[in-house]
């Protein structure tokens, strides 16, 4: 058993309890939170969800009687699209409107441009999509899926249950994708696929053209070996490309392509019937059939009074944080950032799917796999779910990074810990 195995083992059993304050709000103040996500520009077709799902529980914690007593205010800014604004809109809520925590961002681009600016000013981030790994900052935590959480389960998936020997890794042209596929291609060919049975591909946010990349992609698939289409392929380019798929005629059974960003938000702007079979792999979907679950869309769809509005992963993934830092407050007494960052270590609170997720030293969080089929009314069948699996910051499939954890616990705090010189590498990520 690696280092790694035993150390994350070990906490998987950590749990915080705290009793929730039920009392009236006091009425000097309230206590600011900061929404930092993208509603306009192309990543908003995903994003705009994540500002209302925040709303939503901002409002359902009120009812409740608030944090420490006091009434929960959702500050609201729209980074639209554009990484630099993301920095100095988080740099506003943080300086200016004295957010006591963070919810937002999508992309890698948009974490990777915030990170300094919660380092410098000392609040916390909580970040709620699938990334790509190597990092872990003192100040944000990680509550989407590790690569280990979904890409590296997903292929895994399509090999063992599909017999998939050749890859299209297929991704929007930031650092999510190109991480995760250099990942993605390392893991692979530990697994002994060659490297010409590996194509990949880079498209700019927004891309529309997707005529000759899909055509490539059919002709790569029929040279004799069975092929998928992994997609890292963000934001409202998923739209043409999902189209092209179906104008060209492939199919699930074909080609099956899994996505990492594609889920029932997306689909809904989709004509869906061509693309049922295709799979996405989440930490959880609509579909999950739990009583915690039907509640949760129950309170969104009387929140947003609108039935059809679907939920999706990034949104249960800001329902764990949100309540995580709930339960982190109540334990500190207070919203001080160095205070949470004790208390919130070894929290536990329930996820959606009938489980719960723990805060783990590393800032990641425990979740299970799902696997989904696409279904033609946009919602996904669940064909593969796995245990909760703790979220690895550095990948093991990349020789800078095998020997790394992070641990923020006294004495420790070191993101990047090598446990084969026993040196930290330095306390940022």
């Amino acid at each position: 058993m690696t280092f790694k195995m035993k150390l994350t083992g070990a906490l998987m059993g950590a749990m915080l309890s705290t009793t929730a304050f039920h009392g009236a709000f006091a009425q000097e103040d309230t206590i600011k939170i900061g929404v930092l996500h993208s509603l306009s520009g192309t990543m908003a077709i995903s994003e705009t969800t994540l500002k209302d799902a925040v709303l939503m529980l901002v409002e359902e914690q009120n009812k409740k009687g608030g944090v420490l007593g006091k009434k929960l205010e959702a500050v609201v800014v729209d980074p639209a699209s554009d990484w630099p604004l993301f920095a100095e809109k988080a740099r506003e809520l943080i300086s200016k409107d004295q957010v006591a925590a963070v919810f937002g961002c999508w992309t890698s681009s948009s974490r990777k441009s915030v990170l300094p600016v919660f380092e410098e000013l000392n609040s916390i981030l909580f970040y709620p999509v699938q990334y790509e790994g190597e990092e872990s900052s003192r100040n944000i935590f990680y509550t989407g899926a590790a690569p280990n959480q979904q890409a590296i389960p997903a292929v895994d998936y399509l090999a063992e249950g599909e017999g998939v020997e050749r890859w299209v890794l297929a991704g929007t042209d930031y650092v999510y994708p190109q991480t995760t596929n250099k990942i993605l291609k390392a893991y692979l060919m530990s697994k002994g696929v060659a490297e010409e049975d590996i194509m990949i591909n880079y498209t700019p946010f927004g891309h529309s053209d997707w005529q000759t990349i899909v055509s490539d992609i059919k002709k790569f698939g029929s040279e004799g070996k069975k092929t998928a289409v992994v997609s890292t392929i963000n934001g409202d380019a998923n739209v043409p490309f999902y189209k092209e798929l179906a104008n060209q005629g492939i199919k699930a059974e074909d080609i099956p392509v899994v996505a990492f960003s594609v889920g029932e938000e997306e689909l809904a702007g989709l004509d869906t019937a061509p693309l049922v079979g295709h799979l996405a792999a989440w930490n959880y979907f609509q579909s999950v059939d739990t009583e915690a679950n039907a509640e949760f869309i129950e309170t969104w769809h009387a929140f947003t009074g609108d039935t059809k509005r679907v939920t999706n992963d990034p949104m249960e993934a800001t329902y764990i944080g949100f309540n995580a830092w709930v339960k982190a407050v109540e334990a500190a007494g207070t919203t001080e950032t160095d205070a949470v960052l004790d208390t919130i270590i070894g929290v536990t609170v329930p996820n959606l799917s009938g489980g719960y997720a723990t805060v783990m030293p590393n800032h990641h969080i425990t979740k299970p796999v799902l696997i989904g089929e696409i279904q033609a009314d946009g919602q996904f069948e669940i064909v593969q779910e796995t245990p909760a699996v703790v979220g690895d910051e550095w990948s093991d499939y990349l020789p800078d990074s095998k020997d790394l954890i992070a641990d923020w616990r006294k004495p420790m705090e070191c993101g990047n810990f090598n446990v084969a010189t026993g040196k930290c590498g330095g306390k940022g990520s």
